[in-house]
């Protein structure tokens, strides 16, 4: 601690972008300055890259903030939050950087504002590296809303690598307070959808192709199911640059949502595109949690600044959601255990995380 600047090293656990948006996003919430060191020290290229600063102005610009070493490369920022309010708020990260993970770290912030917001966040809707923006829509959003608030996600335009060039309006009223989840019902799986996507210069063959590789690969291990992967051209007028991917969801009857996607690139066959979705749905499908685990890392935020006792079985533990329960721990009152799920058949990979979150509530509600 500097006075009372809270210091954060960027470069341990998972090391990236990931420290910052948690960190910065509490800093924002709770008033406390903060000095992050080492900012993702053991990437290839360490400091921070154009979508970890455009999320950083997003939170200055959020609370009236002072961000100092805010700039392309640094290692270093000190952040001193101000008070947090609603209205329009723009951040473009210029390339294909993720608006997701703009969304990541701006929401939890957006919750407990004076007024409603307006996020208009450009870059990439279906990058590498992070969740697609149809995961964002088809699953996040359902699940992330059981903690007591709603929000709109509108795509206006769809962006790829390397351009970028996308846009999504995001609009979100405050809450007073977050109520805890309980995901511990798996239930069973009663429905596999999704889409195959193709944009630009790519023809919709892709998608049809993606789509029913995906069902063959899916089909070998589950025979009784309707799978609906619908092959999609993205309107030219809403989509900038060329791109294609997939998505696949698993509904169950508890409400779970637990997903797969892949992106294709040049050289990538579309086949492999398609195989690569279904198997990590598969492979989430497996471990028996309520969560896949894209999923399981941005739950933590919530949980931690929740009401009372949150609890989610989940696969195994991400090097991601490590991370997060270690700076949501070290910045709020929030606390998590992990504990090997009992009940289940032994031979499966299954956790409950808990916690008990510290109860923030909106000053200005």
């Amino acid at each position: 601690m500097d006075g009372d600047r809270v210091e954060i090293d960027g470069g341990i656990m998972e090391g990236g972008g990931q420290i910052l948006r948690v960190s910065t996003a509490l800093s924002c919430l709770l008033g406390l300055p903060l000095r992050v060191r080492r900012i993702r020290a053991g990437r290839s290229q360490p400091g921070l890259r154009p979508q970890h600063l455009s999320g950083l102005e997003i939170i200055r610009d959020l609370c009236e903030g002072k961000l100092e070493g805010g700039e392309i490369g640094s290692t270093e920022i000190t952040f001193t939050p101000g008070k947090i309010k609603g209205g329009t708020h723009i951040a473009d990260t210029k390339t294909a950087g993720s608006v997701c993970l703009l969304m990541q770290v701006a929401m939890p912030c957006v919750l407990f504002a004076a007024s409603p917001s307006e996020l208009h966040l450009k870059g990439g809707t279906n990058a590498e590296m992070a969740p697609q923006i149809d995961y964002t829509v088809m699953v996040f959003k359902p699940i992330v809303e059981k903690f007591n608030f709603t929000f709109n996600c509108d795509i206006k335009k769809r962006g790829y690598y390397p351009q970028g060039g996308g846009e999504v309006v995001v609009q979100m009223s405050p809450v007073k307070e977050l109520s805890p989840i309980n995901l511990v019902e798996r239930g069973a799986v009663t429905k596999i959808y999704g889409r195959a996507f193709v944009a630009g210069a790519l023809p919709i063959k892709l998608a049809k192709d993606m789509s029913a590789a995906a069902v063959r690969c899916i089909r070998k291990e589950i025979r009784d199911l309707y799978i609906n992967i619908q092959p999609v051209r993205e309107p030219d007028d809403q989509a900038f640059g060329t791109g294609s991917g997939i998505i696949i969801v698993a509904e169950t009857s508890t409400g779970c949502l637990l997903a797969g996607s892949s992106l294709g690139k040049r050289g990538k066959n579309s086949d492999k595109v398609g195989i690569e979705a279904a198997e990590i749905l598969l492979r989430n499908l497996k471990h028996g949690g309520t969560v896949d685990d894209s999923l399981q890392d941005q739950l933590i935020i919530f949980m931690a600044l929740a009401k009372g006792v949150s609890r989610v079985k989940s696969g195994p533990i991400t090097l991601h959601t490590q991370t997060a329960i270690h700076f949501a721990e070290q910045l709020t009152k929030a606390k998590f255990t992990v504990t090997k799920s009992e009940e289940e058949d032994p031979s499966k990979d299954t956790y409950i995380i808990e916690c008990q979150g510290m109860g923030m509530i909106n000053p200005n509600l």
